[in-house]
């Protein structure tokens, strides 16, 4: 008993592999998925079907990243500093947009410059309030409102898959709100 007891707790703590599945949605959207998962054999049968339940087509590896640009972001508190500055300090590291809203400073740089500016932000004693990666369409596409549930109606059924982190695509957002 206390053997299959251990073996259970082991196997709760797993071994997660990121994994990306790629595709299309109805009407032409592309679709990128990020996983984390256990067990690849249920998340590729589950992502699968989620796709042809759809009337979607699960691609191939690298048949829709190309669309999307892998980048970092985060959101800082810079109380009193000097934006024009601290954009000009960032610019040297890649920084390519920074926006400020009532949240803060939400910066955007490529993927590999996440390191380099978390150490800035650190070492200037500028407050992070979060950081991550994310992956931005290169290139959008407006779709009918009815053409947009489609897409949106395999979006939702994605996004409910516990192993599921993320989920992009290239539907202009305006085309669900019409």
């Amino acid at each position: 008993i206390e053997r299959a007891i251990k073996r259970a707790s082991d196997k709760s703590l797993g071994d997660f592999k990121e994994v990306i599945f790629e595709g299309y949605a109805p009407h032409g959207i592309a679709v990128l998925v990020e996983t984390a998962t256990d067990n690849n054999t249920r998340t590729v049968a589950n992502v699968r079907s989620y796709f042809n339940k759809c009337d979607g087509d699960l691609g191939t590896s690298g048949s829709v990243t190309f669309m999307f640009d892998h980048v970092c972001n985060f959101r800082v508190s810079v109380g009193d500093m000097d934006m024009e500055e601290l954009e000009l300090e960032l610019i040297d590291f890649g920084v390519e947009e920074i926006f400020e809203d009532d949240d803060g400073v939400l910066i955007y740089a490529p993927f590999e410059s996440f390191g380099a500016i978390q150490n800035y932000l650190e070492t200037h004693s500028i407050d992070i309030l979060s950081s991550g990666f994310e992956r931005i369409p290169q290139v959008t596409k407006k779709i009918s409102t009815d053409e947009a549930a489609d897409v949106e109606k395999l979006l939702e059924k994605i996004e409910e898959d516990d192993d599921v982190q993320n989920v992009y695509h290239t539907m202009d957002e305006s085309s669900s709100e019409e």
